[in-house]
C-alpha cells in the first residue's frame, strides 16, 4: 500500500514544469520561509506581555521541532535502514538526495509538524478565552500544520520519501509538540508553587 501511494503520488513528476517546481520549491525551499514566519513572531506584540508570549512560543516550537528532528527521527536511522524509493524503485527523483540515507522516518515531516503541534497548543493553552484576539492567534497554528503538510507531501513528489514515512514523522511531530508542551507546562506549574 505505501509504495503504491508513492507510485501514485510520484508518478505525477515529471508531466508539467510547472507542477515540478512547485514540487522542488515546497520539497526543498518552503522550509526556509516557515523558519522566516516563525522568527518574525519575535518582533510582533502589541504589549511586553504579547512580545514575551510570542518569544515563549517561538522557544517551544523550535525545541519541540528539534527534539522530533534529533532526539527521536535521528536515532530510528540508526536501527532502521529504508533504502530511499528513488534507490529501492524506478522512481521520477527531481531533487538531489544521498541514496545511503535511512528515509523512515521522515525528518522533514517530525520537524515541521513539531513545530506547528507546539504552536497549536502554545495558542491553545495562552488564549483560552473566546476572544477575538484568541481566535486569531489560534488561526497561526494552522497555516504552520498546511505548509507542515505541503513539505511532506511534496517531499514523496519530488520521490525521497514513502508515505509511510510522512506518516511516521508526523505522528513523531506532534507527540514531540505534545511533550514540549506538557514539559513547559509542568516546569510553569512547579515555578508557580
Amino acid at each position: 500500500m505505501d509504495y503504491y501511494l508513492f507510485q501514485q503520488i510520484n508518478g505525477l513528476a515529471g508531466r508539467w514544469a510547472w507542477l515540478d517546481y512547485f514540487g522542488i520549491f515546497t520539497a526543498s525551499y518552503l522550509q526556509y520561509f516557515v523558519a522566516a514566519a516563525l522568527l518574525a513572531f519575535l518582533a510582533l506584540g502589541n504589549t511586553k506581555q504579547e512580545k514575551i508570549k510570542n518569544r515563549v512560543m517561538v522557544v517551544l516550537a523550535f525545541a519541540s521541532a528539534l527534539v522530533a528532528r534529533f532526539g527521536f527521527a535521528s536515532p530510528i536511522y540508526e536501527f532502521f535502514m529504508r533504502l530511499r524509493p528513488f534507490a529501492a524503485h524506478a522512481a521520477t527523483q527531481l531533487i538531489a538526495y544521498d541514496a545511503a540515507r535511512s528515509s523512515f522516518p521522515s525528518g522533514h515531516a517530525s520537524f515541521f509538524f513539531a513545530l506547528a503541534a507546539a504552536i497549536y497548543l502554545f495558542e491553545k493553552g495562552v488564549y483560552l478565552e473566546p476572544s477575538a484576539q484568541g481566535k486569531l492567534h489560534r488561526r497561526n497554528s494552522y497555516w504552520f500544520f498546511a505548509a507542515a503538510l505541503i513539505i511532506s507531501f511534496a517531499r514523496v513528489f519530488v520521490g525521497v520519501h514513502y508515505p509511510g514515512d510522512i506518516l511516521a514523522g508526523t505522528l513523531i511531530g506532534i507527540f514531540s509538540g505534545w511533550l514540549v508542551w506538557n514539559l513547559f507546562n509542568l516546569y510553569q506549574n512547579k515555578k508557580a508553587r
